[in-house]
């Protein structure tokens, strides 16, 4: 009999009750795991299981409780920035290793333009999703909110500011930041100059903060001039790097907060004719595969961003399962040091 019911078609839940000799309620919870069952109980529902060859049929589980077996990656970017930086491919790498331990699909869903945001607000509505991970959110980013009205569990990767209300996993930017420019300062740099990321985005500020609190500590305040904007992209590095060659010439040092805009400053440093790291010396921020491959191999601030992917997705599975999660985890950086300073 075992593979199949009398019916001669899968095994059903009440015949595995039937087998075991126990009421349809108990072999619900023995399989859904509560605690509430004698190990007598649950060793008599699990052979009944064996034998008949039963296998939960998932769909029904997840609307009995309520729950869609999904969760949604939202990446508000465009569509080139997702594929052009490492960061994000390193993030859905860490919340996949996660999430292929359960029964829980991944959905990723990119939303740069206001048209993506109209749908993922429709389609996060419908509750087609138990839960959401939100990577790289901007200040004012009105989709945290609608998930909070919309009652759905939410992780945000990067805090939206100091009093963050959403449960997040984060890398110390700030001291990461900072121990790059102690470096610097340590290699003899002193006319230090930062490509910062989007200052929108908290993340890119804590950087900057963590730039000129590692000058003051010092005795070099920050020269302001010495500060330029950037998106963290490729073209965004090459500008500010441009910007900042023609406002101080005689810098020395640059720490960007990016490997990708530190690729692009490189470009236009070369252009410059200035050599790395004789005359500048460069630092970026990531260590993702830009920064080992660059010539010279690139000094970089090391955040541990599959973990922080890993981190996300199970702080998130506890949120969903109704239990205590993380309000806050700030994983630790490390400075890796090669050619380029």
């Amino acid at each position: 009999m075992s593979g199949q019911g009398r019916s001669g078609g899968r095994p059903t839940l009440e015949e595995v009750a039937v087998r075991a000799g126990v009421g349809r309620g108990t072999v619900s919870r023995v399989i859904n795991g509560a605690a509430k069952v004698s190990e007598h109980t649950r060793a008599v529902v699990e052979a009944a299981v064996a034998e008949l060859g039963y296998v939960p049929n998932r769909a029904a589980r997840a609307l009995a409780a309520n729950r869609t077996d999904a969760v949604a990656l939202v990446i508000p970017e465009p569509e080139d920035r997702f594929f052009a930086e490492p960061y994000f491919s390193d993030v859905v790498r860490g919340v996949g290793a996660t999430l292929a331990e359960t029964d829980v699909q991944l959905v990723l869903t990119l939303a740069g333009g206001e048209r993506e945001r109209r749908r993922l607000a429709q389609y996060l509505s419908g509750h087609r999703v138990d839960g959401v991970l939100l990577v790289s959110v901007h200040a004012g980013d009105p989709l945290p909110e609608l998930l909070a009205e919309l009652g759905i569990p939410a992780v945000i990767s990067g805090r939206r500011s100091a009093d963050e209300t959403l449960p997040c996993v984060d890398s110390d930017n700030l001291a990461g930041a900072a121990g790059a420019v102690r470096h610097l300062l340590g290699r003899g740099r002193r006319a230090i100059a930062t490509i910062t990321g989007p200052l929108d985005v908290y993340g890119a500020q804590c950087r900057l903060d963590g730039y000129r609190e590692a000058l003051a500590a010092a005795g070099h305040p920050a020269d302001e001039l010495l500060i330029a904007p950037g998106d963290f992209t490729e073209e965004g590095g090459r500008r500010a790097m441009r910007e900042l060659l023609e406002r101080r010439p005689a810098l020395d040092a640059v720490f960007a907060a990016s490997d990708v805009m530190a690729a692009g400053a490189r470009l236009e440093l070369r252009a410059a004719g200035r050599r790395i790291p004789q005359d500048v010396a460069l630092v970026g921020f990531d260590d993702s595969v830009v920064a080992r491959h660059m010539d010279p191999p690139l000094t970089s601030v090391r955040q541990p961003i599959e973990e922080m992917g890993r981190t996300m997705a199970r702080v998130l599975l506890e949120r969903i399962a109704g239990g205590p999660a993380d309000a806050a985890v700030v994983l630790p950086t490390e400075l890796v040091v090669r050619e380029s300073s």
